[in-house]
This record gives C-alpha cells, sequence and structure tokens, in this order.
C-alpha cells in the first residue's frame, strides 16, 4: 500500500508493480488536478527515470536547459555552465519538465485500477517481523505487506509513527511559482538571480513555456492581498527578461507557498513494515532542485532493497541504511545555501557573489556532484514472490 499519489508515492509504486508487487497507492485527493508549476531534473533524477523504465516517455515530456547560472538583479552573470560540461561530467543535461507532465507519465506506467482516489488514510500500524502492517481508510482497515508512506510534508503516517518527531518548520521565506507562455528565445538560458534576501528563477521549458519560480524573506501565513503585485513590486526593477515574464503571469497561475523543512533529519526512515519516503521523510528546503530527484530515488532503492533482502524488515534496513545518510547531506546543503542566499546582510550577500564569481565554472559544477551524481544499484531487483513476503 503507497499512500500518497504525488511524485514519490507514484515512483514507489512503479517500481514496486515492475519488481513484481501488488500495489494500490491511496491518493486523498478525489481527483487528478494539474496542480503545481515546473521542476529541474538533474542527472540523478534522469538515471532514477530511466531504472523505473520511463526513459521514452521523459524524453517526449521534458526539455534539456541548454545552459544554466547565477547572476545579479543587473543582469551580471556570476557563474555559468552549458549542457555540454553537465553531460561531459554526468552523462545527461538537466531537464525541465512540467509537475503535471511527470505525475501523468508516472501514473501511465500503472495499472488504471492501482490508483484509489478519494482515500483518507486516518491511521497506521507498523506491524512487524512476524505480522503485517495496515491501515485505516475510512471504516476499513486494510492490511499489506509493505506501507509506503509518501503523504509529503505534513506526514499523518510520519506523525502517527514517529510522534517525538518535530513537524516540518517555517524557514523564513516564502516561494511564488508560475509557468508562462513566452517565447523560448526571448528568455535565454536558465538562470537563478540573487538578491539580498530574494532570488528570481527563469528556466525554459520548450518553444514557448517559462517556469519561473521566486523566493523573499516573509512572515508565515500572511499573503498579501494581491501576491502578483507583490512580485511585481519586489522583482520588477530586475534585470530583463524579469519584467516581461512578470507581465506574462495570470493572476490564477500563481501559486505562492511557505518554505517549510523536517529539521532535524530522521534518524531512520523506516518503521516496522513501513518506508517513509520523499518529503514524508525529508522534506528540506528546496535550494539544490533536488527534492523529486531525491524522491524518485527514494523509490528505486526501496524497491530494490525489499526484493533483494531475505524478508521485508532486512530490506527496509538497508533501504535506509542506503538513504539515511545521503538525503541528510543533502538536506544540510540546500539549508546552507538557504541561508547565505536568504540573508539580508549586505556583507554577507556581497561575500557570496565575489566568491561565486571567482569560482571557476569548471570547479563551481563539480559542487554538484554530490548531489547529481548518484546512480541506482547496478543488480535489477528480483520480483517478488507474495507468498514469501
Amino acid at each position: 500500500m503507497v499512500v500518497g499519489g504525488g511524485i514519490g508515492g507514484l515512483a514507489a509504486a512503479v517500481a514496486l508493480h515492475r519488481a513484481g508487487w501488488t500495489v494500490a497507492v491511496y491518493e486523498r485527493s478525489p481527483s487528478r488536478e494539474q496542480i503545481g508549476a515546473g521542476l529541474t531534473l538533474w542527472p540523478n533524477a534522469v538515471r532514477a527515470l530511466h531504472a523505473l523504465g520511463l526513459a521514452e516517455a521523459l524524453q517526449a515530456r521534458a526539455t534539456a536547459l541548454l545552459g544554466s547560472g547565477v547572476r545579479r538583479p543587473d543582469g551580471r552573470w556570476l557563474s555559468r555552465t552549458n549542457a555540454d560540461q553537465v553531460t561531459a561530467r554526468h552523462g545527461c543535461p538537466q531537464l525541465a519538465i512540467l509537475r503535471a507532465d511527470l505525475v501523468d507519465l508516472l501514473a501511465a506506467a500503472l495499472p488504471s485500477e492501482c490508483l484509489q482516489l478519494g482515500a483518507n488514510v486516518t491511521d497506521v500500524d507498523a506491524g512487524g517481523a512476524d505480522r503485517q502492517a495496515s491501515i485505516r481508510c475510512g471504516d476499513r482497515l486494510v492490511s499489506a505487506d509493505l506501507v509506503v508512506a509518501a503523504d509529503g510534508v505534513n506526514s499523518l503516517l510520519r506523525r502517527t509513527l514517529l510522534p517525538a518527531q518535530p513537524p516540518a518548520e517555517y524557514r523564513g521565506y516564502v516561494a511564488w511559482r508560475a509557468v508562462v507562455r513566452v517565447p523560448t528565445m526571448e528568455v535565454g538560458p536558465a538562470s537563478e538571480t540573487w538578491g539580498r534576501a530574494d532570488r528570481f528563477g527563469v528556466v525554459p521549458m520548450g518553444p514557448d513555456l517559462t517556469y519561473l519560480y521566486a523566493t523573499a524573506n516573509a512572515t508565515a501565513g500572511e499573503p498579501s492581498a494581491d501576491e502578483l503585485a507583490e512580485l511585481r513590486r519586489r522583482f520588477g526593477h530586475w534585470h530583463d527578461p524579469i519584467p516581461a515574464l512578470l507581465d506574462a503571469i495570470s493572476p490564477g497561475d500563481l501559486l505562492r507557498h511557505d518554505i517549510v523543512a523536517v529539521q532535524p533529519s530522521l534518524r531512520r526512515l523506516h518503521h516496522g513494515r513501513v518506508a517513509l519516503l520523499g518529503d514524508a521523510a525529508h522534506a528540506m528546503e528546496p535550494n539544490l532542485g533536488q527534492g523529486a530527484g531525491l524522491a524518485l530515488e527514494d523509490a528505486v532503492v526501496l524497491a530494490h532493497a525489499v526484493a533483494a533482502g531475505p524478508s521485508i524488515v532486512t530490506g527496509l534496513t538497508s533501504y535506509d541504511r542506503a538513504r539515511a545518510g545521503r538525503v541528510t547531506r543533502l538536506a544540510r546543503q540546500s539549508r546552507l545555501l538557504g541561508q547565505l542566499t536568504q540573508s539580508p546582510s549586505a556583507t554577507v550577500a556581497a561575500l557570496r557573489d565575489i566568491t561565486t564569481r571567482l569560482i571557476p565554472d569548471r570547479f563551481a559544477l563539480r559542487g554538484f556532484d554530490s548531489a547529481a551524481s548518484w546512480r541506482p544499484p547496478t543488480s535489477s531487483p528480483v520480483p517478488a514472490s507474495q507468498s514469501e513476503l
């Protein structure tokens, strides 16, 4: 049973289904709405999708980035890389994709009967080595050999199983996201522009679509009366093409989110026969562009671990060993980058920009090695025998 029908939950379902499991995905939303904006996929995320058998579907939906870099609000480049450099180092370029398209291609890889919409899971029993786990959905108690908790940053299953774990905490800044229709030739390469306590990102997504995002320090839970006007007030005087992109936003298409993260990181990513995955396990600040990628990695490693181990609990222990250290390290890196980029200090911003500008681009690219160099387990998982679980 997979609880949560987002990217991590669907990826886990695909991985387990391909390994021979009978899978059901419980998603509390009554419909598969086209929510979210865009995503960037580093080579580690691309490899995970290939391991799920989705290389062809990904190629049809995603766009390869020709280059990316960091800029100042006046437009000056602090650092730049191109697709050839990324491909030479990691074997494939960065990709950009609509979140809705990634969800669709994952869902399409599952039998239609797997996905149960409007299914609100309210409790979980983790089970153990000698008994199944179970979940409560409405008035039903459903048993399973394995439960995957993929129910997001405010995971009910995490709170139920680990009541001493602090809830996800607000990190002091908000993010806006939107996808606009602007010819890519007018946008240029992907970029992130650093100000003081605010940022603006631009990601081309094909001939006429651009994903944009912005962050700024703000009080949690206090949106302005006009979010688009607030965005234009903050960033409308920054370098081109930011003003034109802001003008292209339809108010109904602008999303605003408080940035939260699970702090401290979980020491274990499983409890009994329940595996915690994606944001339910390690929601981190979105400063490395790795949220979706790490969830995809989790799914691949989980399916491999439980198929290769002599028992479910042993396999989950292997999953924990393979994932906990990696996601903790990247969460710390993302938190540090957030502190640097969201600092209101002029001194911190100046030192940050000088340091970034002085690092040669080829060395700057190496800074992403810890995230982008991940590769799936080399051996193929053996299809699970339901009688041996």
